[in-house]
């Protein structure tokens, strides 16, 4: 009876582990259908769309709604085990503390795309036709491919990269419970993100922000960088942004899924 009522007793503590631990995974699965739909949209709405390096990103409302879409898309797949693992750490029973998580994961990326775009619309107002194409465009373009080679081998990226992979102590570090606190652990997961992979998102801008084979390649990068125990990863993707960079300033015309675009200078809004 003894025994019995052991088996019992393990059996029901069993079920709420199982149920939290399908819980999790519905998360997961919700997060990357949501990425898939972003994916979709972004296939139907950027078609014809790509104008190559320094693409026009018209006016900001409409650029930050495509940047959140696009931050969903590339993000959601990478980001998923990071919010299972915080549902899992949580004490809190509130259904919604995972979507505050990722919305305030979304916040800190929609940040830094405001600055991106503000920073942009600074640089044509100042420079003009100085960032044309055929002047100092591809100049530009391929400079930022090689800033964007040297961060992944500083030890930033390293540091960014290892809270991205583990989470775990950065959680319980500095831990935030209840509804404000999902939305400020979601902010802070951001911008270690944000961090890790702020290069690679500035190589999309020199790329063709508006590509859907860039944007592929990027999330591809990202995806690799954050779930494979590789090391050298990292290396590995500086020396392909630095080739890229290499064919964006010596031969353009070579590289394929590249737009060249015309001489006509950058604009932003």
């Amino acid at each position: 009876m003894t025994l019995l009522g052991g088996r019992r007793a393990t059996g029901a503590g069993l079920a709420p582990t199982y149920a939290a631990a399908r819980a999790r995974l519905g998360l997961v699965a919700a997060l990357f259908v949501v990425a898939l739909v972003g994916w979709v949209w972004t296939v139907q709405e950027m078609r014809g769309m790509d104008a190559g390096p320094w693409t026009d990103l018209g006016g900001l409302a409409w650029f930050l709604g495509v940047w959140v879409v696009m931050m969903a898309a590339m993000m959601f797949p990478s980001v998923a085990p990071v919010v299972a693992l915080y549902t899992k750490v949580t004490r809190d029973a509130s259904p919604f503390s995972p979507w505050l998580f990722v919305g305030g994961y979304l916040l800190t990326w929609t940040g830094a795309g405001l600055l991106a775009y503000l920073l942009g619309s600074a640089a044509t107002a100042v420079l003009g036709d100085r960032l044309a194409w055929d002047r100092g465009g591809h100049a530009l373009a391929a400079t930022t491919l090689f800033v964007a080679a040297v961060y992944e081998l500083t030890p930033l990226k390293d540091v960014c990269l290892a809270r991205c992979r583990s989470p775990l102590g950065s959680f319980l570090g500095s831990w935030r419970g209840g509804r404000t606190g999902a939305v400020r652990m979601g902010l802070r997961n951001g911008a270690w993100c944000v961090g890790c992979c702020w290069a690679l998102m500035a190589s999309l801008f020199a790329l063709g922000v508006m590509s859907v084979s860039w944007m592929a390649l990027v999330a591809a990068t990202i995806a690799a960088e954050k779930t494979l125990p590789w090391r050298y990863l990292p290396l590995a993707t500086a020396v392909l942004l630095a080739g890229l960079g290499l064919l964006v300033l010596l031969a353009p015309e070579s590289l394929p899924g590249l737009t060249v675009p015309p001489g006509d200078p950058m604009r932003m809004g």
